[in-house]
């Protein structure tokens, strides 16, 4: 066999399979035309013409950033770090291509600045309480600023943030001062309430007579029955109403003898 056929074929089987590319579900095809944008191609069998066409492979699942530790000085001039994650997914292939160089090292420098930026605004109570507003905010930043660049951004979840000892130790002894703070409110609001109570029992058996007797015998049966003890009563308890009375008229009847 002639070796100039045996190139020619070779050639040939170079330039079909430069021509055939193969895209899978997730994946999209910018193609270029001897330098210039085309069209977006794919899923599945893709053709391009070898030599006067180039495509460019961009995947569009969802891509998870972790963005890297930040230092950060709060508005309250309290030095932290802050690390978060980034989620997003290129939109249209052909703007991550044309618009900028490297659409993945972009997007978390981005995601680094307004990190920073965002989180020296807020106060080191926002950063703790409020870490969903801080995510929703980064989130709507990113978006806007890689908008332009065919990105969108999903969701910005702010992971940890770091606080220096000094800080964590003021930090404890706050939460352990509001612990004790609402203990004596407890307890004050428990005694008050308990004086409430025994006010009004003392009123009632203030004008009640019947009451205190009661009282008193249930005092008694208490008594017997932790100290296991017998008491004898050698007059009726209803008697002792009736011993003032007696009194004076004993007393009347001395006079008049």
């Amino acid at each position: 066999m002639n070796p100039v056929y045996i190139i020619i074929g070779v050639i040939i089987l170079a330039l079909l399979k430069s021509a055939v590319r193969v895209l899978q579900e997730y994946e999209r095809g910018v193609v270029f035309f001897i330098g210039k944008y085309r069209s977006v191609k794919g899923p599945g069998l893709v053709f391009i013409i070898p030599l006067l066409e180039t495509l460019t492979r961009i995947d569009q699942r969802v891509v998870t950033m972790d963005v890297p530790t930040q230092d950060v000085i709060t508005k309250d001039n309290v030095t932290l770090k802050v690390n978060a994650v980034l989620y997003f997914w290129v939109m249209q292939p052909d703007r991550a291509v044309i618009r900028v160089e490297n659409y993945l090292y972009a997007t978390s420098q981005l995601a680094q600045t307004t990190l920073r930026s965002v989180c020296g605004e807020a106060d080191l109570d926002d950063l703790l309480v409020k870490r969903e507003h801080l995510n929703l905010r980064i989130k709507d930043i990113i978006d806007q600023q890689t908008d332009p660049w065919g990105i969108k951004v999903t969701s910005v979840e702010i992971k940890d943030i770091d606080l220096p000892q000094e800080m964590k130790r003021a930090m404890a002894k706050q939460a352990e001062a509001e612990r004790e703070r609402r203990a004596k409110i407890i307890q004050a609001e428990g005694e008050f309430q308990a004086a409430e109570k025994l006010t009004a029992a003392a009123n009632i058996m203030a004008t009640q007579s019947l009451t205190v007797q009661l009282r008193y015998l249930e005092t008694l049966r208490n008594i017997a029955t932790e100290n296991n003890s017998t008491i004898v009563f050698p007059i009726p308890i209803e008697f002792a109403g009736l011993l003032p009375q007696l009194t004076d008229a004993i007393s009347k009847i001395a006079d008049k003898k």
